[in-house]
């Protein structure tokens, strides 16, 4: 990876930042490396004072310690908000429509209230969103749709998993966090068990195309998340000015 990748990012999220006249940026601090790299490329960028971490555990959360520890080494500001009493306040309302809940229900809706709290916080305080995603998770669709996949700007969301990887011993940050097995906190299983292949084949094949024993297990699951990446709408005839008026 280019050694001024880094710098680069840190440019683009001053100039971005600075052209948008927000006060400073939020994000969500989960405990893992993206949450963690993509602050440390926000503080480079605008110093620690603009940037704020949000700890939000539903109950518990096994990463918690890990996420306040990056702030500390940050050196940020940083609030731990339990969002259990929302959650459950959430539930009982689906309850009351149906009571067949499947993971569908429980596993999206926290990654939503978080993204809800983040930017009524960074409504209240000026702030913009950070968006904490890669690009591996992306194109298959390993996130929550209106959840941890939006944002105000994305500085992770083109570069792969292990590309994070680099950024953040490029960054100097603790390699235990940065180098840490990635998972949900939910499913007591890793990420690369859930999915069913390693990030190590979904990299190679974004990056070279390569293609391994788990390609199938990969472009199925492209194809059935694709309306994560894209919103669908209906195409008809009429004529659109603004299309028109483009191709003049």
């Amino acid at each position: 990876m280019d050694k001024n990748i880094a710098r680069n990012i840190e440019s683009w999220i001053y100039e971005y930042v600075n052209s948008a006249h927000a006060k400073g940026v939020i994000l969500g601090m989960s405990g893992g490396k993206d949450s963690f790299v993509t602050a440390a490329l926000c503080v480079n960028a605008l110093g620690k004072d603009k940037v704020l971490g949000i700890i939000m555990p539903n109950g518990s959360m096994k990463d918690c310690h890990i996420a306040e520890e990056s702030c500390k080494e940050l050196g940020i500001n940083y609030y731990i908000i339990n969002i259990q009493d929302i959650y459950n306040l959430f539930i009982g309302s689906v309850r009351k429509v149906t009571s067949d809940l499947n993971t569908v229900t429980t596993f999206n809706l926290p990654p939503r209230i978080r993204m809800t709290l983040l930017y009524a916080i960074a409504g209240s305080l000026g702030y913009l969103v950070a968006n904490t995603s890669n690009l591996s998770e992306k194109e298959v669709g390993y996130t929550t749709k209106w959840g941890d996949n939006v944002g105000d700007f994305a500085p992770l969301a083109n570069f792969t998993m292990s590309e994070v990887v680099e950024l953040g011993l490029e960054l100097g940050l603790n390699k235990n966090y940065v180098c840490k097995v990635p998972d949900d906190g939910l499913s007591g299983q890793s990420d690369e068990e859930k999915l069913g292949f390693s990030y190590d084949s979904l990299d190679k094949f974004i990056r070279q195309g390569i293609k391994d024993d788990s390609f199938d297990k990969i472009e199925l699951m492209h194809k059935r998340n694709l309306h994560k990446r894209e919103i669908t709408s209906f195409k008809n005839n009429f004529e659109n000015y603004f299309d028109k008026k483009e191709q003049k």
